[in-house]
């Protein structure tokens, strides 16, 4: 009997509208059904009932290691004026042995809330790692 093992997290890909996809970390891979409390006054019981209610998706934080002339996540943000972004679908994909996608995140409408900058130290021995926060309303 062939024994069966969790997935590695370490082996994903993302498509997400940009030229360099090569990504080093994916957080944020949230949704939630936010709980709606009631009761009727007429109810026998002296407490509320619970029931579903709205969705929500937290912000997806995708970081990369800088490369030099890539300005790919600040000409993103520049996107963002009063009431007009770029909006991008992006699919996040954890990967098998073979390559082949097990699992399939597909954000839509995405756009960038926030980009951070690599945390610089000159006694570091590390790769410059620079982040972008996204925004969505939808994750399937």
């Amino acid at each position: 009997m062939e024994k069966i093992y969790p997935l590695p997290s370490f082996h994903f890909a993302v498509e997400w509208g940009g030229t360099r996809i090569g990504f080093s970390e994916v957080t944020g891979l949230t949704q939630e059904n936010q709980a709606i409390e009631y009761r009727d006054g007429s109810f026998p019981e002296y407490s509320s009932i619970k029931m579903p209610g709205l969705r929500k998706f937290s912000n997806i934080t995708l970081k990369r290691g800088v490369v030099k002339s890539d300005n790919d996540f600040c000409k993103w943000l520049a996107t963002v004026k009063l009431n007009k972004v770029e909006r991008r679908d992006l699919v996040i994909k954890l990967l098998n042995e073979e390559h082949n996608p097990v699992m399939v995140w597909r954000v839509q409408n995405a756009f960038p809330v926030k980009v951070e900058g690599p945390q610089l130290k000159a006694s570091a021995n590390e790769v410059a790692i620079e982040s972008i926060e996204i925004a969505t309303k939808a994750l399937k």
